[in-house]
């Protein structure tokens, strides 16, 4: 599944945003993502034996962060124009190979070989998460962030 690809791109915005508390927040997804991927690589009859697994706890974690980041003042006010700061357009990449697993989680659920009950609904907040991750931190760095930016029409 592509979720190696979404943690490296995640690592290299943990990277860049270093000393931030951006940075703490990615590795705790970073981290997760390998319970994702011990569930996704173990046959559902098997994965009782699992030391770690993913559950509902996960998810409404996700769903504070949601609540927490989407209220700021300021965050949503434009359309996001992609690639202001190294760690957002990171965190764009790494949310687009996010919503590429969780439409291959779908097939697995649709035919019938995958029955996780946290699992769909992780990774769609976890892509809802990647992508205010970049718009909180390009806000905070006061990167020029928004479609109207330039001209109040999203032309340059």
């Amino acid at each position: 599944m592509c979720l190696h690809a979404g943690d490296a791109i995640e690592s290299g915005a943990r990277a860049h945003a270093a000393g931030d508390t951006l940075a703490a927040r990615i590795e705790t997804v970073q981290r997760e993502l390998y319970l994702v991927g011990s569930e996704l690589g173990t046959p559902p009859e098997e994965r009782h034996r699992l030391a770690a697994r993913l559950t509902a706890q996960y998810l409404a974690r996700l769903d504070a962060e949601v609540a927490e980041i989407e209220v700021l003042p300021g965050l949503l006010d434009d359309w996001a124009l992609s690639g202001a700061t190294l760690p957002g357009a990171a965190l764009d990449v790494a949310r687009t190979i996010c919503r590429r697993a969780e439409r291959r989680v779908v097939a697995l659920i649709e035919s019938g070989e995958e029955d996780h009950p946290v699992l769909l609904p992780y990774l769609n907040r976890l892509s809802d998460v990647l992508w205010l991750y970049g718009r909180w931190y390009e806000l905070r760095v006061g990167a020029e962030a928004g479609f109207r930016a330039r001209d109040g029409r999203g032309l340059a």
